[in-house]
C-alpha cells in the first residue's frame, strides 16, 4: 500500500494568505481526505523545514512507494492523487509543479528516493534528482495539484473547486467579517 506523506507546520497559519491557522487546517483536512482513498496519510512535522520533515518521516515508514502530498492543496481529490500515482514510470519519479517551480506534490517509486531539494525552483532539482540517480522522472499536469494555495488571489483562482473542509472554512471567514 502506498504511504501519502503530507507534510505541515501545525502551529503557522499561512501568512501571505492572512487567514490564520484554523483555514491552513482546513486544507490539510481536505488533503487528508483525499490522501485516506489512497492510502495510509501521515503527517510530516518537525525539522527545519518541509523537506527534514518529510525526510524524517519516510525515514519510519517501510520501504516501498510513497506520495508526498503538500498540505495547501485543498482542491485535491482521490482521483488526482491516483493519477499522480499511476503517472510515475516503473522505478522512477513523478512530480507535479506550481506555476512559480516549486513541487507541490511527488510519487516516488521508493520512499528512499526522496531528497530534501524544496525551495525556489526545486520541481528543476527533483528532476535533476532523478537524472542523477539514473531513474526516469516526468512532471505531471493535475491543475487541482498544481494549484497550491498561498496567497488571496490564489484563493480566488480556485474558489470553485476547494474541499468541502476549505469551502466551509471560507464561508465561516466571510461571515465572520
Amino acid at each position: 500500500m502506498t504511504a501519502v506523506v503530507v507534510p505541515f507546520r501545525v502551529a503557522e497559519g499561512k501568512s501571505r494568505l492572512g487567514l490564520g491557522p484554523e483555514f491552513a487546517l482546513a486544507m490539510l483536512a481536505d488533503v487528508l481526505e483525499a490522501a485516506e482513498a489512497v492510502g495510509p496519510p501521515v503527517l510530516a512535522r518537525g525539522g527545519r523545514g518541509q523537506g527534514q520533515a518529510v525526510a524524517t518521516t519516510l525515514e519510519r515508514l517501510p520501504r516501498g512507494p510513497v506520495l508526498i502530498v503538500n498540505a495547501d492543496l485543498p482542491c485535491a481529490t482521490p482521483r488526482d492523487l491516483l493519477a499522480l500515482l499511476g503517472s510515475a514510470p516503473p522505478g522512477g519519479m513523478a512530480l507535479v509543479e506550481a506555476v512559480d517551480g516549486t513541487t507541490n506534490a511527488l510519487a516516488l517509486a521508493d520512499a528512499g528516493q526522496f531528497s530534501d531539494l524544496y525551495g525556489p525552483g526545486s520541481a528543476d532539482r527533483f528532476r535533476a534528482h532523478a537524472e542523477a540517480l539514473g531513474v526516469d522522472c516526468v512532471t505531471v499536469a493535475i491543475p487541482n495539484l498544481a494549484d497550491d494555495v498561498d496567497t488571496p488571489d490564489d484563493l480566488e483562482r480556485v474558489e470553485g473547486r476547494l474541499g468541502r473542509h476549505t469551502a466551509d472554512a471560507l464561508v465561516s471567514i466571510r461571515e465572520a467579517a
